[in-house]
């Protein structure tokens, strides 16, 4: 699974709260909590989100576990995240709702806001098109990929009976 799109890199422990607040976890339509998203951080985030690969530091998606928050993101147009690390229940989340979300230590350094970055889910690598660096991050196997490959956990359960 490939995944090509320009950068928005943005920095540590930037939690659900952050991502979606709290106001808004009384709506479930990802195209309506994409309005929202990242609001409190960067109210301009939904206009740049379009086509975009999310670039984070250390503990993104750390606090309340809520799925509307990568519900959020994907709802802004976001393609996919990569942090140096995530909370894990964000992780699982993003994978349940068909998002890509990829590990990657170091990435920060690499990759600078509006680089063009292709991500390949499986093998675990980041390719900074616009300077050529490629980061090796830890690849997803097993359940996690089939569930986003199949586009979340829903369509994994429909599609597995």
């Amino acid at each position: 699974m490939k995944i090509r799109g320009r950068a928005l890199v943005y920095g540590d422990k930037i939690d659900t709260d952050v991502i979606i607040p709290a106001k808004y976890l009384v709506y479930t339509d990802p195209a309506l909590l994409g309005q929202h998203a990242m609001e409190p951080l960067d109210p301009e985030f939904p206009k740049k989100a379009k086509g975009a690969v999310l670039v984070a530091g250390r503990a993104f998606g750390m606090g309340s576990s809520r799925e509307q928050a990568a519900l959020a993101l994907k709802g802004a147009g976001v393609l996919a995240v990569v942090a140096e690390s995530f909370a894990r229940i964000f992780f699982r989340n993003a994978i349940n709702v068909g998002l890509p979300v990829l590990q990657a230590p170091g990435i920060r350094e690499k990759v600078k806001d509006g680089d063009e970055v292709e991500l390949d889910v499986e093998g675990g690598i980041v390719r900074n098109i616009t300077t050529g660096e490629v980061i090796v991050g830890k690849p997803l196997r097993g359940l996690p990929l089939e569930i986003l490959k199949a586009g979340g956990l829903l369509n994994y359960l429909k599609n597995s009976r």
